[in-house]
């Protein structure tokens, strides 16, 4: 008992030095214009995207409970304004992602909307994540609107695809519209999230009964969509990074169409999902 309890207590401290690293990657970054009505508005790591319209914005994702006053700052730097967000959308229901959805619907006063498998999660300041909850809470908010598989949002004329992508989370989330640049029209995909979080098993203790199912489903439904831009949760995903330097020195053509690089992240990912799919079926 003695032993477990230690190593119950290390693993908290191991977390906790963990959160307080992933800060490193809640910095102020430019926001910039990714194509036609599509920004970014996060953080160093931490990504939110707003898509404006003529009734009003649309943002993706809140980042942990301090990046809302990045998010903001980031807003009025392109000419936009808060109170013009009308509806508050996310890419996964973990802390970095939906913890500052509280102070972003203070800030701008949009509805909130969820994966159904998710609502929980907000509504419970994250006690209801199956991974984290023990670990990390924030402040709860209340769903507005439940988000289906394949449901298209609509908000002055643009439209936003929410795609069940889960795994990563339970109800992760994978959005995809369609975006102009130069005159040419390109397929977005801005992927929820497709690797397995640390200590979670897939078979010999899952986190939750047919986990390992959900991943292969994601991976398919990923492989299945068009895509030209290629964004993601994370700014590392898609190398964001990179490739704002090539768009800020005036690199030819749109930096973020990356067809290739977005196929090469969905078989990263899955490559190492099924590593540890086999390392555990075979009692490794």
């Amino acid at each position: 008992m003695t032993i477990s309890v230690q190593a119950a207590a290390l693993g908290a401290l191991a977390f906790s030095i963990a959160f307080a690293a992933d800060k490193t990657d809640n910095q102020p970054f430019p926001p910039h214009r990714i194509a036609d009505n599509l920004y970014y508005v996060g953080s160093s790591d931490i990504a939110a995207y707003l898509v404006t319209t003529p009734a009003g914005d649309i943002l993706i994702n809140a980042g942990y409970e301090t990046t809302p006053a990045l998010i903001r700052d980031s807003i009025v730097k392109l000419g936009f304004r808060p109170a013009d967000v009308k509806i508050l959308l996310n890419s996964q229901a973990h802390y970095d992602h939906v913890a500052g959805m509280h102070e972003m619907q203070r800030l701008t006063g949009a509805k909130i909307y969820s994966s159904e498998r998710e609502v929980a999660v907000l509504e419970s300041g994250g006690k209801a994540d199956l991974r984290f909850g023990r670990e990390i809470t924030y402040p709860p908010v209340k769903v507005d609107h439940v988000v289906r598989d394949g449901e298209a949002v609509t908000l002055g004329g643009v439209t936003l695809v929410a795609h069940m992508t889960p795994g990563h989370s339970i109800g992760c989330t994978t959005w995809t519209m369609r975006a102009t640049d130069g005159g040419r029209s390109y397929n977005v995909v801005i992927v929820g999230g497709v690797g397995i979080n640390p200590g979670v098993e897939l078979v010999r203790h899952p986190l939750y009964p047919g986990i390992a199912d959900d991943f292969a489903h994601t991976f398919q439904l990923l492989r299945s969509l068009p895509c030209d831009i290629f964004l993601g949760a994370h700014g590392g995903y898609y190398g964001m990074k990179a490739k704002y330097e090539r768009m800020k020195v005036g690199a030819a053509g749109n930096a973020f169409v990356d067809p290739a690089g977005y196929r090469a992240f969905i078989d990263g990912a899955e490559k190492d999902y099924r590593a540890q799919l086999a390392r555990e079926q075979d009692g490794r």
